[in-house]
């Protein structure tokens, strides 16, 4: 059924036609079908650089499609700005028209807008690919006055959210795989119509006859034949465009989860990546700065390392609690666990206490020593446990998960001492997939908690980047004197003092 504008546009005047649109009720309604995410299939073998090409993490790419003036830019301008702490880029379908030829021009009117011929895609599809790979794209300056490409192109750098606006971005099927959101805009015909004589008219120096007979002659003809039919590749559909304030907000939080989760998390569901951002990524540089002085790496260290705990706290049982206000007024909350308990891998993971003793007061730290030499660090030395230690959740604590070797080892001992294999989490500050693979295969219902997945490990079984002998660094000392009162006997075997 046509709106009453395509029907009277004929015979009134423009001002009459966009105050009578205006007055129009649309129904607001958020369709959420089957999202698809690229990720891992449940139950295929992964490579363990988990996602991370050549040190790059792919980003997040979202397709906005719908029909011309359906409030496509305005849909982008709202994710973006409720993403401010992610780096967004936008990229347009209208940058990758042809340019038109002067015998093309002679005849500009009769020209099809809105067809998929009209677009570069092979370009545009170059230029995603190129982008989604962590390579800066020079993106063509489409003027819509002389309708050619400018010579200034738009340089364009990689970034964490790639969004990928045009009428047709879903109509080739190579540039909808890109994708690992796909949004359609459904605005009522009226309503597009409207913005489309305020658009050409006012951005675009067309005068509102020419508007309305390309509108009649090409664009309706095109939404109906090319735009409408792509509606059905799209994993949400957002009705109203920027108007439907419901459907943004529940998109922006899907997409923070998924930037949120690392690649590596959908192959082991029982890795928890805490969501990155400037702060975390900015104390990560100075940590990881070889440059930086004893003072703040403990400094950063240890704001990083509480946020690690604080996360992986959040992962305890609780049971709801109703308390009583200074206001006299009930709040109904919830309390955790108390049979609780940290073990530190000595010695790095000592430099963890603090902050596990900061958040729970009293709380009693156990210790576990594994000789480590290269990658067959599997020799358990000594441990200090809590004598009730199979009644409690363990918080296992190691800055680095590198080959994951003495991590299997202290679980392992964990385990003997009869600690459910639910009730450890193992916290760190930075994790390389080689070690989460292993831990994980061994006990996968261990949780892991880290802020950070590395590239990987070098010839020396070394985290890469990583940050260096955490221990040194943190304690600021080569020959190290652990706190923990136990020396080495003339036969080399450990005693207590």
């Amino acid at each position: 059924m046509t709106g009453f504008l395509e029907r009277f546009m004929g015979s009134r005047p423009a001002d009459d036609v966009l105050d009578a649109a205006a007055a129009g009720v649309h129904y607001s309604a958020l369709r959420l079908e089957e999202l698809k995410i690229n990720g891992s299939v449940a139950g295929e073998e992964q490579p363990t650089t988990s996602g991370v090409e050549n040190g790059h993490q792919e980003p997040f790419v979202i397709g906005v499609a719908g029909g011309a003036s359906s409030g496509k830019s305005t849909v982008c301008k709202m994710i973006i700005e409720q993403l401010r702490d992610q780096r967004v880029v936008v990229v347009t379908q209208e940058s990758f028209y042809y340019g038109l030829s002067d015998e093309e021009l002679v005849h500009v009117h009769d020209y099809n807008f809105d067809h998929p011929d009209a677009f570069d895609t092979e370009l545009l599809l170059s230029c995603m690919e190129n982008l989604k790979h962590g390579k800066a794209v020079d993106i063509p300056n489409y003027n819509f006055k002389t309708y050619k490409s400018v010579a200034s192109a738009r340089k364009v750098n990689p970034s964490d959210v790639i969004i990928l606006e045009g009428i047709l971005v879903f109509h080739d099927s190579r540039v909808r795989d890109l994708m690992n959101m796909k949004i359609f805009v459904d605005t009522d015909a009226d309503v597009r119509l409207t913005r489309r004589i305020r658009r050409d008219t006012i951005d675009k120096g067309r005068d509102i006859k020419t508007v309305l007979d390309q509108y009649s002659k090409f664009v309706k003809p095109a939404f109906e034949d090319f735009i409408l039919p792509t509606k059905k590749y799209a994993d949400i559909i957002i009705p109203r465009g920027g108007d439907n304030d419901v459907a943004i907000d529940l998109i922006v939080q899907h997409i923070r989860t998924k930037l949120g989760q690392h690649d590596l998390c959908k192959v082991h569901p029982n890795l928890y990546v805490i969501q990155t951002t400037y702060q975390i990524r900015g104390m990560h540089t100075i940590i990881r700065d070889a440059a930086t002085t004893t003072h703040d790496f403990i400094f950063y260290a240890d704001r990083l390392i509480r946020l690690v705990v604080e996360h992986g706290l959040g992962h305890l049982p609780f049971k709801e609690k109703q308390v009583i206000t200074p206001t006299g007024s009930v709040y109904t909350g919830v309390e955790f666990s108390k049979r609780l308990c940290g073990i530190s891998v000595i010695r790095s993971g000592e430099s963890m206490e603090n902050a596990l003793r900061a958040c729970c007061k009293g709380i009693k730290i156990g210790k576990i020593l594994i000789h480590r030499e290269g990658d067959n660090g599997k020799q358990l030395i000594y441990h200090n446990l809590p004598k009730d230690i199979a009644n409690r959740h363990v918080l296992l604590l190691d800055p680095i998960l590198g080959t994951g070797n003495s991590a299997v080892q202290a679980i392992s001992l964990l385990l003997k001492k009869g600690v459910q294999e639910t009730n450890i989490i193992f916290l760190n500050l930075i994790s390389a997939p080689q070690g989460v693979h292993v831990v994980s295969k061994s006990f996968p219902r261990v949780k892991i908690v880290t802020s950070e997945i590395e590239f990987g490990l070098n010839d020396d079984f070394r985290v890469i980047p990583g940050m260096g002998e955490f221990g040194d660094r943190y304690f600021g000392t080569d020959d190290y004197q652990s706190s923990t009162p136990f020396f080495c006997d003339e036969k080399n075997r450990v005693r207590l003092l």
